[in-house]
This record gives C-alpha cells, sequence and structure tokens, in this order.
C-alpha cells in the first residue's frame, strides 16, 4: 500500500488541538515530577508521562524479542528521532544515559534528572570523575539504562558506527549490554521507503548524514511532534536481541561488536521492508 504522508487545514486544525493538549499535560505534571522522590518511582512515572505524547502523537509500539534480567543493563540502539525518547520507557522501562549539555536545558534537564537521567560529562579534563559517577549511578539502579550510541539521530537509511567513549564505564565490568534494532513502519504495519522516512518521520542535521537521503528542511524537536501529529503518527517495531557481557573487552571493541550487532540486524530488517515494498 502506498502512503503519502502531507499536512492538509484538516489534519493542521487537529494538530493544534493535540499540540495544545500536550502542553497543557506538560504544565499539569511537572508539579507532579517535581514532589516525586528520586527512584524508582519516579522513573515509572515517566512512563505515565511519555504516554500522553505517544497517545497525542499516534504513535504505536510493537516489541519483538524480550529484555534480560540481568542487572546492571546497558540497552544500546539506534536513533531516528525525538520519539525513542518517548517510546523506549513504554516498551521496556528504564531510564537513559545522556550527553551532559542537556542537563542544563530549560525543563528539559529539571525533569530528566527526576526521571533518573544519568549525564556524561564527554570532556577529556572530566573524564576520570565523570566516568566514576557513571558507574556507581548504572551499578544503583535496578532497571535497565538506555544509550544511543551513534551520537546522533540518522535519516534511517544505515546505521552510524557507535562511538566508543560511551562504553568507557561499561569496560572490565560486570556490566551486561543488551542490543537493540529499531525501525518505523506506517501505522498499518506497512512499510515506509527511505525517502519518506528522512522526509516526514527522521529527525536529524543533514550535515551529519554519511549516505541516504536528505530531508528538504530541517525541523525543530517540537516541530517534528507537531509535524508527526498533523500526519497521523506511525508504528515504532522494536527488535531486541540476545545480551553481550563484554568481559574484559575495552571500549572500542565492546563498540564496534554492539555497532556490528545493530547494523546487521536493522539492515536485515530494512531487506525485508524493501522486498515488502517491491510485492
Amino acid at each position: 500500500m502506498k502512503h503519502t504522508p502531507h499536512q492538509n487545514i484538516f489534519n493542521t486544525f487537529i494538530a493544534v488541538i493535540k499540540f495544545a493538549m500536550f502542553c497543557v499535560l506538560v504544565g499539569v505534571q511537572i508539579p507532579i515530577i517535581a514532589l516525586l522522590p528520586r527512584g524508582r518511582m519516579a522513573v515509572w512515572y515517566m512512563r505515565v508521562f511519555m504516554w500522553f505524547l505517544v497517545k497525542l502523537a499516534g504513535i504505536k509500539i510493537r516489541v519483538n524479542g524480550k529484555l534480560s534480567e540481568h542487572r546492571p543493563l546497558i540497552v544500546v540502539s539506534n536513533h531516528i528521532s525525538v520519539f525513542e525518547i518517548a517510546t523506549f520507557p513504554l516498551a521496556i522501562g528504564g531510564s537513559f544515559v545522556a550527553k551532559k549539555e542537556m542537563e542544563h536545558w530549560p525543563i528539559v534537564g529539571p525533569i530528566s534528572r527526576k526521571f533518573g537521567v544519568v549525564f556524561v560529562d564527554r570532556r577529556p579534563s572530566h573524564a576520570r570523575d565523570a566516568l566514576t559517577h557513571v558507574q556507581n549511578r548504572v551499578r544503583g539502579v535496578k532497571y535497565p539504562m538506555i544509550i544511543f550510541p551513534e551520537g546522533t539521530t540518522t535519516n534511517g537509511a544505515y546505521v552510524k558506527p557507535f562511538k566508543s567513549t560511551l562504553f568507557n564505564f561499561i569496560e572490565q565490568s560486570d556490566t551486561w549490554v543488551q542490543p537493540i534494532a529499531m525501525h518505523y513502519r506506517y501505522r498499518d504495519g506497512s512499510p515506509i521507503d527511505d525517502e519518506t522516512l528522512a522526509e516526514h518521520y527522521g529527525y536529524f542535521d543533514n550535515a551529519k548524514q554519511d549516505m541516504g537521503p536528505k530531508c528538504s528542511h530541517e525541523r525543530s524537536a517540537f516541530g517534528q511532534i507537531f509535524h508527526i501529529m498533523a500526519i497521523g503518527g506511525f508504528r515504532v517495531e522494536i527488535t531486541i536481541m540476545p545480551p553481550v557481557q563484554p568481559g574484559n573487552m575495552d571500549r572500542k571493541e565492546i563498540a564496534a561488536t554492539l555497532g556490528k550487532i545493530v547494523s546487521e540486524k536493522y539492515m536485515e530488517l530494512k531487506d525485508i521492508k524493501n522486498k515488502e515494498m517491491k510485492k
């Protein structure tokens, strides 16, 4: 089935209502989040917070596979848009490991801290202190911590090599790592071609893409949320693969091993979509 996502007066009007509802819900929930004690309760509440966004945006989630019960557990995945931040807590629970700069963003930073996000300072001068901080935080939680090791979002045509600096707190430890390959489809399950994915569903910087199509214009994060509300949402398919224990591997070996696993599975799923489109 061929889909052509587009905005018109009607769905734009509906999107305005949905986006306004989202903003109101965020405003209502901020005082609730501020009162929550840090810990598992706040991390659990993140799922409630994200549920509203996912429903208003019209996003469906399908999970294939089972999350490991090993702890501590790091989950790694490819990254296409802002919606992974909303869909992953609903699909697998847990919180995130994110770059330090986000900690100082208005509203986002304080909410993220309360939701258990661990911020990584990647500056060389702070490397040792940052490493100790992250290791202690990850070992102390009973829920999975999610990382997007590409370091940025992509157009969905490929998976970027994983950045090894994001794995320095895992090397020489007993931490388990579970790889995930995530891709998008239309809500009815039919495949999205690369050009449409890049133009409408991905959220990325054109200058950071190594291959594949680019979007005609880049949107802000909120602009992308509004656009998805206007075109009717999509389906996120999350494929969970068997966990890996890095053991004595160093961070570069860990990054290369996990990057290969995720990339190969993603391209396999992409090939399946391409064959479906040819039928």
